[in-house]
């Protein structure tokens, strides 16, 4: 059943040089940009956190949240870095405290958090090497899926794959959106043992062009998985056992998702230069940062001096933390990590 937007959704209109300093002002030295309103206002930190000389940010594609407040940055490794870890550890505050990743470099993209008992692991995909690993907080390499040869339309022959996220099921399966390869989602059970194949290249309800980003919703009474259709410009949602629900249209470049566990809002980054906000009922409630009438294709290639303050460029993952603060990793070849602190 495919929905327009105008029914389905209300929308409200709203260098590479030495260590980035946390909580610096703006190029001109004024205040901090604030974007959005009302209950959606936040002051804006561009190049958040302490990042270390030896390390130099590629395309910043995932940012996650663990429970002791740790924010997670997933990224590509710049060519220039002196270091290879594509995975950036800092505190609450902003403070460096590790990093690790060698392998993921040039491939790293997405990026998952998930409690397992008293446990976190993250999820991570790479898209160069064709791989989901599942880790410990430290790196440490505890699951990994590859090419998905048990699925009937990857054994035919050998069609690209190439993940680029993931979701996890309340019972532990896996399903991987394979959106740079062949626009299937391959769902496994948490040992990483094959269950089904959905989805596939098309725009017909059901079928998928480029699942960039994909979760599972538990804020309904049954989860479902919601997928960003990107090349579609579209979200589709889905049950757990790959049946197709609804499709909501209208989205420009849909990238990922991300929820705040305190009134159940929803954050979108869109590599179109803006950031989305739906409520638990999916109607939007605030665009942030929208700057999608700039050149923002050119600007993603150039240095930090040539990003308006305010303003995003392609955002690629964002998060909501503890205290409903977001985090926004953005697309560009110099990388950002973007904090969007809540005004009350």
């Amino acid at each position: 059943m495919s929905t327009s937007r105008r029914t389905f959704l209300t929308k409200v209109s709203t260098g590479l040089a030495a260590p980035l300093i946390l909580g610096a002002d703006n190029k001109s030295g004024s205040k901090k940009p604030v974007m959005g309103e009302g209950d959606h206002k936040y002051e804006v930190t561009h190049d958040w956190g302490e990042l270390p000389a030896d390390i130099a940010y590629g395309n910043t594609h995932g940012v996650c949240e663990d429970a002791h407040g740790h924010i997670y940055i997933h990224h590509t490794v710049n060519a220039t870095s002196e270091k290879s870890d594509s995975m950036v550890v800092f505190d609450h505050k902003g403070k460096f405290v590790k990093s690790w990743g060698k392998d993921f470099k040039g491939g790293a993209h997405g990026l998952r958090i998930h409690n397992e008992g008293k446990q976190q692991f993250l999820y991570l995909c790479d898209t160069k090497r064709g791989l989901m690993v599942k880790t410990t907080l430290d790196g440490e390499e505890v699951l990994t899926i590859g090419y998905p040869k048990e699925s009937e339309p990857y054994a035919k022959e050998k069609i690209k794959y190439s993940p680029t996220n993931l979701a996890i099921a309340p019972n532990g399966d896996i399903y991987i959106g394979d959106g740079y390869g062949s626009s299937y989602i391959n769902q496994y059970d948490s040992s990483g043992k094959y269950i089904r194949t959905f989805g596939g290249k098309g725009k017909e309800t059901g079928q998928l062009d480029c699942p960039h980003g994909i979760t599972v919703d538990y804020r309904l009474k049954e989860p479902n998985i919601i997928v960003a259709d990107r090349t579609n410009k579209r979200l589709q949602r889905f049950t757990l056992d790959g049946k197709p629900i609804d499709v909501m249209d209208d989205f420009p470049a849909p990238c990922y998702f991300g929820f705040n566990k305190k009134n159940g809002d929803m954050v979108i980054p869109d590599l179109n230069a803006q950031v989305m906000i739906l409520n638990k009922e999916n109607k939007v409630v605030a665009h942030l940062g929208d700057d999608s009438a700039s050149e923002y294709r050119k600007t993603r290639t150039m240095s930090r001096d040539h990003f308006t303050p305010g303003k995003f460029v392609c955002p690629h993952g964002a998060c909501f933390d503890h205290a409903g603060n977001i985090f926004v990793v953005e697309w560009v070849e110099v990388g950002r990590v973007s904090k969007l602190t809540k005004v009350s």
